[in-house]
């Protein structure tokens, strides 16, 4: 278990097995496949028919009759086998937890071929191990990895990930918290927006790189090929699998983006304020929900909340109410205000662009001390420190 020094995260590489490799994969993930369902079961029905809760110690000896019997099933490791039970139980925990907060319930459901998707190898030494510059995993061989960037820290887990045709290795490793990055003395506010991605206090705006709605030429084609397809053919997997590729290059393309942009807001910033968005309920409207979607605002706030604790940052989010209709300057609410509103005029002078004046009142709630363009004068850097860039430079559309 990681301590205060430390932190999890995660590294992914992708895996090119042999043929015959790739038929021992799917074969240990469709027994993981199996036992889930297998497991899932007898919760269910031990519950319904004897009104008995069945037991992870009793999954897990169904897991190990299971290996013992069925062909194949002895290719998946042991302790994958009992991480598949792990996996069930853990499901069923979150169906009581929401049930008691009142939530959507959502029972745990069985899984076909196409919701199952990985397995998991839970302690790193006992069934996989890096050898050289492959993997070697039970019951499949030693699979070629493409190390793409070195593994930090100690490996404590490792997953084995089946996504749009292809394969993956995913390490859970514990790293040690790196230092803070230098002080830059300089403070933001942001803005979220559909017309732009991100704007800034200082008036920067970062310009929405719209990669879904850039793609849907392509994917319209790819599905309408699907569509035409008999239910059930090897053709339609093959569409299938052209359908799922496209997704997966454009969700590449979002994250991407994202990463280097939050980067360069932790890197240049050291307060960042944005708003405490409820997208969750923003995307029921048909009209906005492609964009907002699009726009990846939860996974940009993830990223940077990340990423700015682990450089010694600070985050704050404050109620979104009102910050495009206030004035920044004297607080008036604005009359006659919209969506279409893009420019804002007020009595006491100020004139500027909607989103802007919107990134200022989210910095001014904040309470930070803050001069009225959003940032303090930039501290001087000491001896041991390098220089902060002057300005905030976005990643390249």
């Amino acid at each position: 278990m990681s301590d205060s020094s430390t932190s999890i995260r995660v590294f992914k590489y992708r895996l090119y097995p042999s043929k015959a490799q790739e038929t021992n994969l799917y074969r240990v993930l469709n027994c993981a496949r199996n036992l889930y369902n297998m497991a899932l079961a007898e919760r269910k029905y031990g519950y319904q028919l004897e009104g008995r809760t069945v037991k992870v110690a009793d999954l897990e000896q169904l897991a190990k009759h299971y290996r013992a019997a069925f062909p194949y099933a002895e290719q998946m490791f042991s302790q994958t086998a009992q991480s598949v039970v792990k996996q069930v139980d853990l499901a069923f925990q979150a169906f009581f937890r929401r049930v008691r907060t009142g939530q959507k319930a959502g029972y745990p459901r069985f899984k076909s071929r196409n919701r199952f998707h990985s397995f998991a190898f839970k302690q790193y030494g006992n069934g996989v191990r890096i050898d050289g510059r492959r993997l070697k995993l039970f019951g499949i061989g030693r699979v070629p990895v493409r190390w793409h960037r070195p593994i930090a820290g100690i490996i404590k887990t490792v997953r084995i990930l089946h996504s749009a045709g292809r394969w993956f290795a995913v390490f859970s490793c514990e790293v040690p918290h790196a230092p803070p990055m230098p002080k830059t003395g300089r403070t933001v506010g942001i803005d979220l927006g559909l017309s732009t991605l991100i704007t800034t206090s200082d008036g920067e705006k970062v310009e929405h790189p719209h990669y879904y709605r850039a793609g849907q030429k392509r994917l319209r084609v790819l599905q309408r090929r699907l569509a035409r397809t008999q239910r059930g053919s090897a053709n339609r997997r093959k569409k299938l699998l052209a359908v799922q590729r496209q997704h997966a290059h454009v969700a590449n393309q979002r994250a991407d983006f994202l990463h280097k942009l939050s980067t360069a807001l932790v890197r240049h910033y050291d307060r960042i304020a944005l708003e405490e968005l409820r997208v969750r309920n923003m995307v029921r409207n048909s009209h906005l929900s492609k964009s907002i979607l699009d726009s990846g605002w939860s996974m940009f706030r993830q990223f940077l909340t990340y990423k700015a604790e682990s450089a010694g940052r600070v985050t704050a989010f404050v109620d979104p109410a009102y910050t495009s209709k206030t004035c920044s300057n004297c607080g008036t609410l604005f009359q006659d205000f919209d969506l279409s509103t893009r420019w804002v005029e007020c009595d006491c002078g100020l004139s500027l662009d909607r989103d802007h004046n919107a990134a200022l009142n989210i910095l001014s709630k904040t309470g930070w001390d803050a001069s009225v363009n959003g940032n303090a004068a930039p501290l001087p850097p000491s001896q041991d420190e390098p220089q902060a860039h002057t300005s905030f430079r976005s990643p390249r559309l």
